[in-house]
């Protein structure tokens, strides 16, 4: 596909929904609220399959098109899902939202290896998304799965393949999210008291095994 043709297909589908916007605002064309919300839904939904369309056209070059194409489509999907299926939806609005986004960033790395800093939004969306889906369920500390996913996020960054700088860095971030999760899931109970032990013995356990491996190292 042309540069010049994706431009015009978003361009048609712009000016439709600015057209219809206005004439209910001004009450030439009275649309009921569902039937405009879902009109909404396929112009969004048809905007993103556009940028898609671009992206299959030249996936090196036009990689960056996966990202509102990604987005404007699952914001048309949700926008349909919550006219046409609202019982299938079941208040799960935010996690289908953000889940969709954070599958734009990962597909922006599977296309791009080169680009990991996109696994960083990709998995702090993800874990937003697992986060308000779990909201509804009683007895979870979301805040201790949240961090948790932060710590997995930068624990993958961290073992990704060498790249052309170091990405050791990320173990930090890492290490601190996921003692910080710990913390917040144990501090639902009586186990907190037993995390600070714990650590102390894995630490003692780590340093004097690596000793141990130093020494009989050739």
């Amino acid at each position: 596909m042309k540069s010049y043709s994706w431009r015009i297909v978003l361009g048609v589908l712009l000016v439709a929904m600015g057209v219809m916007a206005l004439l209910q605002t001004t009450g030439i064309l009275p649309v009921r609220g569902s039937l405009m919300s879902a009109l909404f839904g396929l112009f969004f939904a048809g905007g993103g399959a556009a940028f898609l369309v671009l992206l299959w056209s030249d996936r090196h070059a036009n990689w960056w098109a996966v990202i509102p194409g990604v987005i404007l489509l699952d914001l048309g999907l949700l926008i349909l899902g919550d006219e046409l299926a609202p019982r299938f939806m079941g208040g799960f609005d935010g996690t289908f939202f953000l889940g969709g986004i954070s599958l734009a960033f990962w597909l922006v790395y599977l296309l791009q290896p080169e680009f990991w800093w996109a696994i960083i939004p990709g998995g702090v969306l993800l874990t937003l998304a697992a986060v308000a889906g779990l909201d509804t369920v009683s007895g979870l500390e979301t805040g201790g799965i949240f961090f948790l996913g932060l710590a997995a996020t930068f624990g993958l960054v961290a073992s990704l393949p060498r790249q052309r700088e170091s990405l050791a860095w990320a173990w930090i971030p890492a290490g601190i999210m996921f003692v910080m999760g710990i913390l917040l899931m144990l501090s639902a109970g009586p186990l907190v008291n037993y995390f600070w032990p714990v650590v102390l013995i894995l630490a003692g356990l780590f340093l004097v095994g690596r000793s141990f491996l130093k020494r009989s190292a050739p």
